[in-house]
């Protein structure tokens, strides 16, 4: 069989070879560099073996594959040790996720913190033994026969959920056997640094009618340093966790009379409309005509669209005049129903429609987070209706704002492309050309990317845009869909130049994505520190002496106020100390402080957050100097 290396290079091997030995043929060295592959696409270990021709591409330890197989191969060392320091454990899976493992456990103890420590060292222990993973695939009957002798009813269950035509293998770690389609490292002598973090209930499979398992989770590396590094971002995430500022800043709140359902608080209302008209601005010097759309629409809609048979599980239902009624999970039906509302010539288009529109999704209980899940959330969508040889100038239009917007806010980004799902509407050949625009249009922008295989919408391919914030930290945020099946579905039409009539295809496009999870994005990356423009209040007045100064600092406090500032004045009792401490705490971006000096000479002294020292300025110079900075979004 032929095999193909990257730099176009074939070589012909014999069927069966292990991967490992793909890579010895290029150097002994390089083999040793490397930690796994990919072949056609699918990521593998080194010991599995291929069968046909196909295209490899090996990767080292500082890929994001190589975390994957570090991760998952983790996982098992993970569960080998505890196997060992409790042997009347059973196993359920334990996958690599985003961020490290986890192992779910049945057990009757009770796993505490210090349990972790003890399973840390002897992980570590296992480790420097430096076993391989042996792979071994077995009929589904061998399968069976193992996991039922060993009275692991969770791996039985798994193997009965299979495919009757499932291959399935095992994997050996040490004494540790389980069942697993991989892919692993060789060998556990590269994960040299390990912590276990926390430890959560989980029901087995994720139902609620199942036993409630135990799960642990748990990070490694290849480095101590790598460890170290990663344990001090998680130390710097905690201090800027959005939910915490959020409540020290007083920008919104959740209610046990509304789980999921964010309440803005005044201060957090002023933020997040500084971001939508930041966004309106934008959006009306490119084109956008700005809509708005109802909350409810009755059920036969939600057929139409497609969202009943393929969203339904996360709508949420009510009834009108005793006809079935939805609350809207998504936009994009009433803006076609926008579209349709009226004739449309080819001259016409593109129409670009913009909605910030409130949607309600339903989450499970437990998957609820602060802002970044929520039940109820402001889209900032747009649908705009084109031509088909006006779909890679609109992308490319969207992602050219979506540039703008990021940089703003100080983010780097990274380009998705997800494709068809198994739920998909439409039909392959369709997908395959929207799939195809989207693809040729990236690459002409010059921007890298990667295929996220099977993940897009059920009507459309999408290009997903990924932000790495201040600690870089990805976050899904923005989404361009290409769509050829709502404009099919709902029958909108153009006439053409022809005097025909014609399909136009429909792009679906959000650039905060959630207001709400952005916001929530926003705080933990400034850590509540925001740009001057954001900031709910901008400058604090704070006379020396409220009795003797204050009469005259609040006459300064108006001026400010009436330039459009978002100013405060602090005339309580406390102490000058108290109230620059509680300022701070609120951090607000500047502390004024006014004495008999500042008010004869007409000047200000500044203190800026998170500084100690405070510094002199001309008075109506600083004013002028703030009104541009916020006036430009500085």
């Amino acid at each position: 069989m032929k095999i193909s290396f990257p730099d176009g290079n074939v070589k012909e091997f014999e069927e069966g070879i292990q991967l490992l030995d793909v890579a010895k043929s290029i150097s002994e060295g390089f083999a040793r560099s490397i930690v796994g592959a990919e072949y056609n696409g699918q990521l593998m270990g080194l010991q599995e073996k291929v069968y046909e021709d196909g295209q490899v591409n090996f990767f080292k330890y500082d890929s994001d594959q190589a975390k994957q197989l570090f991760w998952h191969t983790t996982s098992h060392l993970m569960a080998a040790a505890i196997q060992k320091l409790f042997p009347d454990v059973l196993f359920a899976i334990g996958p690599a996720i985003e961020n490290g493992f986890y192992y779910d456990i049945d057990s009757d103890h009770q796993f505490v913190p210090e349990d972790l420590e003890k399973i840390e060292k002897e992980m570590l222990n296992i480790a420097r033994e430096k076993h391989d993973l042996v792979r071994k695939d077995i009929s589904r009957q061998e399968a069976l026969d193992y996991f039922q002798k060993r009275g692991d009813k969770y791996k039985v269950e798994l193997i009965n959920d299979l495919p009757e035509d499932a291959n399935i293998s095992i994997y050996e770690l040490g004494d540790f056997t389980d069942l697993c389609k991989g892919p692993h490292l060789l060998n556990t002598k590269d994960i040299k640094a390990v912590k276990l973090l926390s430890i959560a209930g989980a029901y087995w499979k994720g139902d609620n009618n199942n036993k409630m398992l135990q799960r642990i989770y748990g990070i490694s590396f290849n480095k101590q340093a790598e460890l170290d590094e990663y344990l001090n971002m998680l130390e710097e995430a905690k201090k800027r966790d959005h939910r915490l500022l959020g409540k020290q800043m007083d920008l919104f709140m959740f209610a046990e009379q509304g789980p999921g359902f964010p309440f803005y608080l005044p201060k957090g209302m002023i933020l997040k409309n500084q971001l939508q008209d930041y966004l309106l601005e934008l959006l009306d010097k490119t084109g956008y005509g700005q809509i708005s759309t109802p909350m409810i629409l009755n059920e036969e809609l939600w057929h139409t669209s497609g969202h009943w048979d393929h969203y339904a599980e996360n709508m949420y239902f009510t009834e009108i005049d005793e006809e079935p009624y939805a609350i809207k999970p998504m936009n994009c039906p009433g803006s076609i129903l926008v579209y349709k509302s009226r004739p449309h010539s080819y001259r016409d288009l593109p129409i670009r429609l913009g909605e910030l529109g409130l949607v309600h999704r339903h989450e499970l209980s437990g998957a609820l987070h602060g802002l970044f899940r929520v039940r109820a959330f402001t889209q900032d969508d747009a649908h705009i209706f084109c031509l088909p040889s006006q779909v890679k100038d609109e992308i490319k239009s969207i992602m050219s704002l979506a540039g703008e917007i990021y940089s703003k806010f100080g983010f780097k980004y990274k380009v998705y492309i997800s494709t068809r799902p198994e739920d998909y509407m439409g039909t392959v050949e369709q997908w395959d050309k929207a799939e195809k625009a989207l693809i040729e249009t990236v690459e002409e922008l010059n921007l890298d990317y990667e295929i996220n295989e099977a993940d897009g919408a059920f009507y459309g391919p999408k290009i997903d845009i990924q932000l790495f914030d201040s600690l870089n930290r990805p976050w899904q945020c923005g989404t361009v869909q290409l769509d050829f099946q709502m404009p099919q579905r709902f029958d909108i039409e153009y006439t053409d130049e022809h005097n025909e009539k014609s399909r136009p295809v429909m792009i679906h496009r959000a650039i905060y994505g959630s207001l709400e999870r952005f916001i929530g994005i926003l705080i933990e990356h400034y850590a509540g520190n925001f740009p001057l423009w954001l900031a709910p209040v901008q400058a604090s007045f704070i006379p020396v002496s409220v009795d003797v100064h204050g009469e005259k600092v609040e006459e300064i406090y108006k001026k400010f106020k009436d330039a459009g500032l978002r100013v405060e004045f602090d005339g309580r009792n406390e102490s000058m100390g108290k109230k620059i401490r509680d300022s701070q705490t609120s951090k607000i971006p500047y502390q004024f402080v006014f004495g008999d000096k500042e008010l004869e000479e007409n000047t200000v002294s500044v203190r800026k957050y998170g500084e100690k020292k405070t510094e002199s300025y001309d008075l109506d110079e600083f004013l002028q100097e703030m009104v541009k900075t916020v006036r430009e979004r500085q």
